[in-house]
């Protein structure tokens, strides 16, 4: 495998010459830049940028940190981000942190040691504890999905309250009265944006949420089946379910079948996000629609102006959620 020194050696110029030329960090006379390059390619160098902390130039470098890697919704940032992310030339460092505060800490951490150009961060909840290393660093870094209230930090979010209140109007105008709601963990500033949105147009209808139809667990598809078992050992007389994730949906449809019901005759069921498995259930997934590409896109956008030294005309970037109707919930 070619080396740094044999693209030196060819092109008759000094290793640090090479690494200048590699990182664009400082200027290097054409002649010798494109010496450079041709013995590059002539011995075919594939420079390992993270093992070497080098950039190629200004916002090359980029890390992205999510809370769960294999979950839909983050598969669906991760996916979006990184298409973005070539069209500018910036390399993506991918950070997982298993839904666990201290690990996102750490990884942030390690992003800043290894001389990143801007980290684009979505928390685990407001537990997170990377808000002081975000008020101590020059590292450019906005948030995705999970924002905090009023953060002094860009941040490109959903309309969740919004969200909600789609969610909420779409089972009233079906005739549903009996409604219960199952939530992501309550930490997490977004899921009490949702509730809330939820619960204030039920009760501008006069439809109270009861605190025993309220579930809360995670975005899985087990805690999909947990509220299942939970409403159907409750004798619960639920006649419609906000589930706040698609995978939450699923879960719940999946159990709910399982035991004689019929969706949407006797349980009407809307989800959240629009992931892929939304469409591949009997019955399709009636959801609310998260515009993760354009949120993406706009993430690579703003991080790679900051990175740039270049300044904001705003810092907080939020889209709007949209129904789209299936045959869980007609």
């Amino acid at each position: 495998m070619a080396s740094m020194k044999d693209v030196a050696r060819l092109a008759g110029v000094s290793v640090s010459t090479v690494s200048r030329v590699i990182s664009g960090a400082m200027r290097v006379e054409e002649p010798t830049k494109k010496k450079v390059e041709e013995a590059i390619r002539k011995v075919n160098y594939k420079p390992n940028l993270l093992a070497q902390g080098l950039r190629i130039k200004n916002g090359k470098m980029i890390g992205l940190i999510v809370p769960e890697i294999n979950h839909p919704s983050f598969v669906n940032i991760i996916n979006y981000t990184e298409k973005y992310a070539a069209e500018k030339s910036l390399n993506l460092v991918l950070c997982n942190t298993y839904n666990d505060p201290e690990k996102s800490a750490n990884a942030f951490d390690q992003l800043l040691r290894r001389n990143i150009n801007g980290i684009i961060l979505s928390r685990v909840s407001d537990e997170s504890q990377v808000k002081n290393l975000i008020s101590n660093t020059n590292t450019p870094v906005i948030i995705i999905d999970r924002a905090l209230d009023h953060e002094d930090v860009p941040n490109i979010i959903l309309n969740n309250y919004k969200a909600g209140q789609l969610a909420a109007e779409h089972l009233i105008k079906s005739g549903r009265k009996r409604i219960a709601c199952i939530t992501g963990s309550q930490k997490i500033r977004l899921v009490r944006e949702r509730l809330n949105g939820f619960r204030d147009i039920l009760q501008k209808h006069g439809i109270a949420l009861e605190h025993k139809n309220i579930f809360e667990g995670d975005f899985s598809f087990k805690t999909g089946e947990q509220a299942a078992r939970f409403f159907l050992e409750l004798n619960s007389e639920i006649d419609s379910v906000w589930a706040q994730s698609d995978l939450i949906a699923a879960g719940l449809i999946t159990a709910f079948q399982r035991a004689g019901k019929n969706i949407p005759e006797d349980i009407s069921v809307i989800g959240m996000d629009n992931i892929t498995q939304s469409t591949m259930m009997y019955p399709t997934i009636t959801t609310i629609i998260q515009p993760y590409e354009d949120m993406c896109r706009k993430a690579i956008e703003v991080i790679d102006t900051l990175t740039e030294d270049e300044k904001l005309e705003k810092t907080n970037f939020i889209f709007e959620p949209e129904l789209i109707v299936r045959e869980s919930a007609p």
